[in-house]
């Protein structure tokens, strides 16, 4: 995924590196951040409708994502499809009860 080597240039570049741990911490703020997002302009969900995320945020998460698979080590577009074909056994109904899936 050409975004998950721009992501690790970019703490290659500037020296960011840190451990999975806390790749990960960094990612669930971010997410939290969404949440905000969503809270604040939906009045804690009284008006859905209302939705409206920063596509900053959004790509803060992301960014976030990518530099956690790529400490981990893990190619997020394998990542990915690994998911897409995980949910298409979903609907298709043929995920194993149990399997985790």
């Amino acid at each position: 995924m050409d975004e998950q080597r721009s992501v690790a240039d970019f703490v290659d570049e500037h020296d960011l590196e840190t451990p999975p741990e806390f790749r990960l911490l960094d990612l669930v703020s971010e997410v939290g951040e969404l949440g905000k997002d969503a809270n604040t302009s939906t009045d804690y969900g009284e008006s859905p409708a209302d939705l409206e995320i920063a596509t900053d945020e959004l790509g803060d998460a992301l960014f976030a994502l990518l530099a956690l698979a790529d400490a981990l080590e893990s190619d997020a577009s394998a990542a990915l499809e690994e998911a897409v074909e995980k949910y298409e056994r979903r609907l298709d109904g043929d995920a194993t009860p149990g399997s985790g899936e």
